[in-house]
């Protein structure tokens, strides 16, 4: 697949999840794209949790997607689950800056653009019980939740009817909403 092929396909697809098992080899994959991306002063703060298997996602599940993040449930028809975690006090140059919010998010896109061309589904979320997910994980102190994903092959006869529906229904911006050349407000 070509990465515009790639950016065109990604949908966040989340009931269109199965539980069959992913292969290691596809895991590693995905987590070599997700490393190799740009990060500020080549920090590359991001930490993965990766949660594979039926029974070890329900458990997290279970425990970590309760109140609001409860909507999320279907996360378990999944077989894995990636949680991309950074650790703020290790991040933060001497003059206060911290850019690791936008590096992991560089290095989740490279995970989803590349879980994408392997025909994984993805689905980014943020919406959990982050001290519960921590506890469950055994994540240590001063590490924080970025996003994180379920991954899934799709649901058998799913997936491409799913991705048509939303690019059908989709509704983006036009490149002279967000894009602006020699001053701002000025369309591109």
């Amino acid at each position: 697949m070509e990465t515009m092929e790639a950016i065109r396909k990604r949908k966040a697809l989340k009931n269109c999840l199965c539980d069959r098992e992913i292969e290691r080899e596809k895991l590693e994959q995905i987590l070599q794209a997700a490393g190799m991306a740009p990060s500020a002063r080549n920090k590359q703060p991001w930490r993965f949790v990766v949660v594979q298997g039926k029974e070890n996602v329900e458990r997290v599940a279970e425990k970590a997607f309760v109140g609001f993040a409860k909507g999320n449930l279907v996360v378990k028809e999944a077989n894995v689950l990636i949680f991309a975690f950074a650790n703020h006090e290790e991040n933060v140059f001497p003059d206060g800056a911290f850019f690791y919010p936008t590096d992991v998010g560089l290095a989740f896109e490279n995970l989803l653009l590349a879980a994408t061309d392997l025909g994984l589904v993805t689905h980014p979320m943020a919406a959990v019980d982050q001290a519960e997910l921590k506890k469950v994980l055994g994540v240590p102190e001063g590490e924080r939740l970025i996003i994180f994903t379920p991954l899934s092959y799709p649901d058998p006869g799913s997936y491409d009817e799913a991705v048509e529906e939303r690019q059908a229904t989709s509704t983006r911006k036009s490149l002279s909403e967000i894009a602006y050349i020699n001053e701002w407000g000025k369309p591109f």
